[in-house]
């Protein structure tokens, strides 16, 4: 097995494993932005927001949005800086401002003109719009791999952007062989 303070996890999901301890990580897949030896930087990819659409999004940033789009459901990205919009999106799309190309298939944009061209039908062809973001400081998330606490994936957007968010955990577990009912909540080590 790898060493996990010995990689480097940008692009791939972290999918949460049974009895992790973080409820608010309960069942997450995770795609995993940025990941150096100073920390890491993720969006949750399967846990949308009740209530916030596009729609509402964009009302609430005064930008006209299209009755099309307008539907969209916003995703919770991850506990810190909830107010902190982020758009994960497919590689075609980059923004007039700042994209971070991640990958040959993903971009990720925060700034506002993604919301803008997503809400006049001119964004991303696949995105996920999200409030808040998942962080980790200087070897954290390391040290929660090797407690048993994720699992790594490949990333692709097919699971990323065509699976619906209630069946993305088992998919990504999937890639892997692994059956969600076979995993234990309690974890151990040999």
């Amino acid at each position: 097995m790898p060493d996990p303070f010995d990689m480097d996890l940008t692009g791939m999901l972290l999918v949460a494993m049974p009895g992790m301890g973080d409820p608010r990580f309960d069942r997450s897949v995770i795609f995993v932005c940025a990941h150096s030896k100073d920390g890491a930087m993720g969006l949750i990819v399967n846990k949308p927001t009740r209530e916030v659409t596009l729609g509402a999004l964009a009302k609430q940033l005064e930008i006209k949005a299209d009755q099309e789009h307008s539907g969209m459901r916003v995703h919770m990205g991850g506990p810190v800086e909830r107010a902190r919009g982020f758009v994960l999106h497919s590689s075609e799309y980059q923004s007039k401002l700042k994209t971070l190309n991640i990958g040959d298939a993903f971009g990720m944009t925060a700034t506002l003109d993604v919301i803008e061209d997503m809400a006049a039908g001119q964004g991303p062809q696949d995105a996920l719009i999200m409030l808040g973001y998942a962080g980790w400081g200087s070897g954290q998330l390391e040290g929660e791999i090797a407690q048993n606490g994720w699992l790594t994936v490949d990333a692709s957007p097919e699971l990323v952007f065509a699976t619906e968010d209630t069946g993305k955990w088992a998919a990504a577990l999937a890639t892997l062989g692994i059956d969600p009912l076979s995993l234990s909540a309690s974890a151990g080590r040999a």
